[in-house]
């Protein structure tokens, strides 16, 4: 017999074992992701599917409720969930059907989900069809909240053979950074916290793109690195730093999530040598997958996010299209209001703002 139920913070710990070790497994789906985003003005909802006692599936809700005067109405979005077998009907309906029930309870007119699941996998989406989800047609760039192309790299290999597998010109970077003698480390304390921030709000001043404010960062570094969920490296010359990045980690899998750079001594090329300490790291930790996050669809050189696609593509990766948005729908009146008034609350609210490597809503 199956059951899905909303747990509370007793639970935290059994949560999250079985998101981070799950095949399926995503930071975006970890409690501690819940709690980031409650900063944000989201409601965290962890749901579990359980068969005798056993957790079966898991599905981190985040509702917001719409600025909508004298109607308690609500969205739920469950950022690259489910945490399911994707090959059982069964445990999917089952799940859908327990976030269908919360929904009543709690006025949601709709669920959004954008899965970590290849674009090619017609079972799933057949899948999805048959719980009454509807596919949401997004852009190749990054119209969608999370990004629909992503790199991703395998790094089971050696470290003589992925280096083997990138373009020779990253290769002649990497050693070029170490030549000039660039280090790269781990943030050691939340005290570093501001050094990173400040050189990520350079590089979005000069790169032309907005970033979130320092108290998300804060909740970043109080939820998911105390957690072991995330790391900050620093690249550093002669003690000035001159590069940094984020990362996320659950089990096996690692993201790269923000990245930055100073003006200065960008001729060192920092940024190839800190991916390299990354993937280093990945490796050692145990990690078999390395992502590389968001790009954008459109390949054409004249296309302002190609030089992102190009610095990714250079370590080797493969290029990955997930199968986008599906939404299931509650409330087809609301969620043809919700659409078509969606812009203007996106600009209300900020919610629409993407930041420097973007979409990790």
């Amino acid at each position: 017999m199956f059951t899905t139920r909303v747990i509370d913070e007793k639970e935290k710990g059994r949560f999250d074992e079985f998101v981070a070790h799950h095949p399926r497994g995503h930071f975006l789906q970890l409690w501690e992701w819940g709690q980031v985003k409650e900063g944000m003005g989201w409601d965290k909802l962890p749901m579990v599917l359980e068969q005798d006692g056993e957790i079966k599936g898991a599905l981190l809700i985040l509702k917001r409720k719409l600025p909508l005067p004298g109607l308690k109405k609500s969205i739920f979005y469950a950022p690259r969930g489910p945490v399911v077998d994707i090959d059982s009907a069964e445990l999917n309906r089952h799940l859908f059907a327990g976030a269908e029930k919360a929904a009543r309870e709690h006025g949601a007119i709709f669920l959004k989900i954008d899965p970590d699941i290849i674009n090619d996998d017609k079972h799933y989406k057949n899948i999805l069809k048959n719980c009454g989800f509807r596919e949401n047609k997004t852009g190749v760039n990054f119209e969608g909240v999370q990004p629909r192309f992503v790199f991703r790299l395998d790094i089971t290999p050696s470290e003589i053979k992925l280096l083997e597998k990138m373009h020779s010109k990253w290769r002649y970077n990497i050693r070029l950074a170490g030549k000039k003698g660039v280090i790269v480390r781990t943030a050691q304390d939340k005290g570093e916290l501001p050094a990173f921030y400040e050189i990520l709000r350079e590089t979005a001043q000069r790169d032309k793109f907005l970033i979130r404010g320092y108290e998300y960062f804060e909740w970043i570094w109080d939820y998911m690195v105390e957690n072991n969920f995330a790391r900050i490296f620093i690249a550093e010359h002669e003690g000035e730093i001159i590069s940094a990045t984020l990362a996320m980690i659950t089990d096996n899998k690692v993201w790269y999530l923000y990245g930055a750079s100073s003006n200065n001594k960008r001729n060192f090329m920092p940024n190839y040598l800190i991916q390299w300490a990354m993937i280093q790291w990945a490796k050692d930790m145990g990690c078999s997958l390395y992502d590389f996050r968001g790009v954008s669809g459109d390949l054409d050189e004249s296309n302002p996010l190609y030089g992102l696609y190009r610095f990714k593509k250079g370590f080797g990766g493969e290029l990955t299209e997930f199968m986008g948005e599906w939404d299931q729908i509650y409330s087809p009146f609301f969620y043809w209001f919700w659409n078509k008034f969606l812009p203007l609350y996106q600009t209300i609210s900020g919610s629409g703002k993407k930041a420097a490597q973007g979409q990790e809503e």
